[in-house]
């Protein structure tokens, strides 16, 4: 058994091997399939894109067969293999997982927020890497590196502070940057309290804007705004009060159904770890096993308050 000594003296079962090992591709079995298109998805040529540019950053995991000692079944990075065989790459380093239960592990973690991006975008153009290596790698054109250096030019430390785990989208600090600081805490908090970070609703706040809290006010209105009467703002807070209200009471039986869903999920997961059952699925009940697929590979069950494999 892997395992290490705890401050106690008492024997801690490691989840990985300490080192990790350089493997054939051919030497890894996956426990799942790709879904139809998904080599068309802007996921997968994102991906594809930096390996291509900086090579592989995460590592797959895989287990190794109990029954064949030189084969190894791939318990996370899927998208990963197959961009390194689409790439003519037939060798990968792997960390070892001593469990073999299919644990996505890179979906318990949170994924870059906006800010984060900005932040590691910022780091890499200040350690000299050009604006066209790091478009190459992240899959996106160089005009939005550009834009996601320039992110937080304009934003108060305290929205950024606000937004800073939050999927909020760049069109939206676009519009915040048009509202004075105040006003921008105001908008931020007012996001993170409905958990709606869309570009609609930073228009509707925008909108919503007195005239004093705007950093220009003759650039108050959205395209294809309507004037909004003081009226019309304060029955807006009203419902979103009310609305605020309602979200706390559903949250007191969120965490049971949550809970359901959740244990749910998991035992749905191991099933599919079991090769036999898998086998099983695809030759007698094909339809189940993509549904099945689909719900095991869910990343987070409540709402995604964060922002590719």
């Amino acid at each position: 058994m892997t395992g290490s000594e705890s401050e106690d003296g008492r024997r801690v079962r490691l989840a990985f091997e300490r080192e990790a090992r350089r493997l054939k591709i051919g030497q890894i079995v996956p426990l799942k399939t790709l879904r139809s298109g998904a080599k068309e998805s802007k996921k997968y040529a994102q991906i594809l894109s930096s390996v291509r540019a900086i090579g592989l950053v995460e590592a797959p995991v895989v287990t190794p067969d109990r029954k064949q000692p030189a084969t190894y079944f791939l318990l996370d990075g899927l998208m990963r293999i197959e961009a390194l065989k689409d790439l003519g790459i037939d060798e990968v380093e792997c960390l070892i997982s001593t469990d073999d239960e299919a644990y996505t592990y890179n979906k318990r973690v949170n994924r870059l927020s906006a800010v984060q991006e900005h932040r590691m975008i910022v780091r890499a153009v200040d350690r000299g890497v050009p604006a066209e290596r790091i478009a190459e790698a992240l899959g996106l054109d160089i005009h939005t590196i550009r834009r996601r250096f320039r992110m937080l030019d304009g934003i108060c430390a305290d929205a950024v502070e606000q937004l800073k785990d939050t999927s909020c989208p760049l069109s939206v600090f676009d519009l915040l940057r048009r509202m004075v600081p105040i006003r921008q805490v105001e908008a931020a908090e007012l996001m993170v309290g409905q958990n709606n970070f869309s570009t609609m609703f930073a228009k509707a706040l925008l909108v919503a804007t007195p005239e004093n809290q705007l950093v220009d006010p003759r650039k108050r209105k959205p395209a294809g705004a309507t004037a909004v009467t003081s009226e019309q703002i304060s029955r807006m807070e009203r419902e979103l009060a009310s609305l605020q209200s309602q979200v706390k009471s559903v949250e007191e039986t969120y965490g049971v159904d949550n809970l359901h869903l959740t244990v749910a999920k998991g035992y749905i997961a191991k099933l599919l770890t079991n090769s036999r059952v898998v086998r099983w699925l695809s030759q007698h009940r094909q339809e189940y096993l993509p549904e099945f697929q689909a719900i095991a590979e869910i990343g987070n069950i409540g709402p995604d308050r964060t922002a590719a494999e």
